[in-house]
């Protein structure tokens, strides 16, 4: 981006910082389970797309930054759900939350 796309980013939003509340609740160990195992799917999926454009631009790439994130990913996940399924919570809720912090970098 440019200084002046920077300059006016500043000027229409008063900052190039933002948050996004994703996730922030109370949920049964099922609904926890579903909504992280659906994120982390989505985002796997989202590497494999990545993977397969920059592929078909150059079948030399090697992908490498994709392959381990989508492996990191995967490996979370199992991680995550051993965890969550280890719990005895005797039918108490799990708290989760998740934000999203966008920032523009120069």
């Amino acid at each position: 981006m440019t200084n002046e796309t920077l300059e006016a980013l500043k000027v229409m939003n008063e900052t190039t910082d933002k948050q996004l509340k994703l996730i922030d609740g109370k949920f049964t160990k099922r609904e926890v389970l579903n909504i992280i195992g659906d994120v982390v799917n989505l985002k796997v999926n989202f590497h494999k797309l990545q993977r397969l454009s920059r592929t078909e631009g150059n079948i030399n790439d090697e992908c490498s930054y994709d392959n381990s994130r989508i492996t990191e990913l995967i490996t979370d996940k199992t991680n995550m759900k051993d965890f969550l399924n280890s719990l005895e919570n005797n039918g108490r809720n799990i708290k989760v939350s998740s934000t999203i912090h966008v920032s523009i970098e120069d």
